[in-house]
């Protein structure tokens, strides 16, 4: 039998609200100029991005985790080989588009954040194939 999840990275509103205006206003500004090369250039640089946000999840096959993040990021993780799941908010780069994320601490001694929207669902399929693993959660502030 194949399992299969697959987890969509949340994404923050700030940010894409953020990017909205910056490139929205160079837009603008390079159609106005009439600077097609830059205006075009730009635009590509757009889709790129929007192509990230469409294509970044993390999906649970079998006994492996994949982490995918367009053409840029294809991780494969050996689900057996998680040791601990925490909870951070690091700005790394990463395959996340939030800052509410999640640090995988897996083989000897690596680490790479994500940030699934359904957090809780996520930790249950992987403890669900691997019942090892440590999840540390952040204190909620009352």
């Amino acid at each position: 039998m194949v399992r299969m999840e697959k987890f969509k990275s949340k994404i923050d509103l700030w940010l894409v609200v953020l990017l909205v205006l910056i490139f929205g206003f160079q837009l603008t500004q390079l159609a106005s100029g009439q600077k097609w090369a830059t205006f075009i250039f730009t635009l590509s640089v757009c889709a790129f991005i929007v192509h990230l946000f469409a294509n970044t999840f993390y999906e649970i096959e079998n006994d492996k985790l994949r982490i995918k993040s367009g053409f840029l990021v294809n991780s494969l993780i050996e689900i057996k080989n998680i040791k601990k799941i925490s909870e951070t908010f690091n700005v790394m780069s990463s395959p996340a588009l939030s800052l509410d994320r999640i640090e995988i601490f897996y083989g000897k001694n690596n680490s790479i954040l994500i940030s699934p929207k359904d957090k809780s669902g996520f930790f249950e399929a992987i403890k669900s194939i691997n019942p090892e693993v440590e999840i540390v959660l952040k204190k909620k502030k009352n």
